[in-house]
């Protein structure tokens, strides 16, 4: 019984050493493995198996991007002012064996070589420069940064300026300053608004007075129109008026032409034509022959009525 019982312990305790070698990498992870004491192979995703006694696993390194928010580091600029500039570095360990083997505490370094970056550049620049190029001082510091832990397997993405903190009195005249310029613009926009409030009021001041000038040029127009029209009217109705007077006179010779009157009834109409230029302005009356005997003729016939009205008088 003794005998059965021993084999099986140890095949039971080669297989727990055997499931306790198995290894599955997980996504974004990378496993630095060492075979009695060297470099062996770097796992990435997937299941591996470790030889137990022999391989053991060196480091566990994760291949996301990590954020390094380095503490605030004084820095003199170029025109001797401390200022107090913390920075964030952003990489990515791009090469697992180089990070584990290439120095002792990447992170530790990474800062140092920050702040010794960040003051190299901003040696070289003025206040008002360090205040208005961080894009520039981001972009130079990301380069040197990268170039110097390629080495390490590191990849810097970006680097970004979180604070520029200058001393206290250079804040206060800053803030003096951006008080004034704010002030400045302030004053700016509202005479901006003042001279455009004026050119809108001229603006519709000469819009109105176009607009009046223009409905009393449209009534003049219809006025003048409607006078024109008026005498249009008048002139029609008398043109028509002469025009009925002439066809009436022309219908009365016609009428007198087909009756065909004598000479007697002819100078009648004479006689009394003569009578109504007689009536008129004029001073000299010319009277034709034929006029005259009718003028004897009706004051002989006039003469003759009297008599008898004298001599009826008389008797009475």
């Amino acid at each position: 019984m003794g005998k059965i019982i021993v084999p099986a312990v140890i095949v039971v305790i080669i297989i727990i050493i055997l499931i306790k070698n198995i290894r599955v990498v997980q996504q974004a992870r990378a496993y630095v493995v060492e075979r009695l004491g060297a470099y062996s192979a770097t796992w990435t995703v997937g299941l591996h198996f470790k030889i137990p006694f022999f391989e053991r696993i060196a480091k566990v390194v994760s291949l996301k991007e990590q954020v390094a928010d380095f503490p605030p580091q004084p820095v003199i600029t170029k025109d001797n002012v401390t200022m107090q500039i913390d920075t964030v570095v952003y990489f990515q360990i791009t090469d697992p064996k180089l990070y584990t083997y290439g120095i002792e505490h990447p992170i530790v370094a990474i800062e140092n070589l920050a702040a010794t970056t960040l003051r190299n550049i901003i040696g070289d620049l003025e206040l008002d420069q360090c205040l208005t190029s961080r894009d520039i001082i981001n972009s130079k510091m990301r380069s040197i940064l990268d170039e110097a832990t390629d080495p390490w397997g590191i990849k810097v993405n970006r680097v970004e300026l979180k604070n520029i903190l200058p001393p206290k009195e250079i804040q206060n005249a800053m803030e003096k300053q951006m008080k004034a310029e704010r002030e400045r613009r302030e004053a700016i926009l509202r005479a901006e608004g003042e001279k455009k409030s004026a050119i809108l009021t001229a603006e519709g001041e000469r819009e109105s007075a176009i607009l009046r000038a223009d409905a009393a040029k449209q009534a003049q127009i219809l006025e003048a129109e409607g006078a024109r029209e008026a005498r249009i009217l008048a002139a029609e109705a008398e043109a028509e008026a002469i025009l009925k007077v002439q066809e009436a006179t022309a219908e009365g010779i016609r009428r007198i032409n087909a009756a065909e009157p004598g000479e007697a009834f002819l100078k009648i109409r004479a006689l009394e034509a003569f009578g109504a230029a007689a009536n008129g302005r004029a001073t000299k009356i010319i009277i034709p022959s034929e006029i005259q005997g009718i003028a004897g003729l009706a004051e002989g016939i006039v003469e003759t009525v009297r008599v008898p009205q004298k001599a009826a008088e008389k008797k009475d």
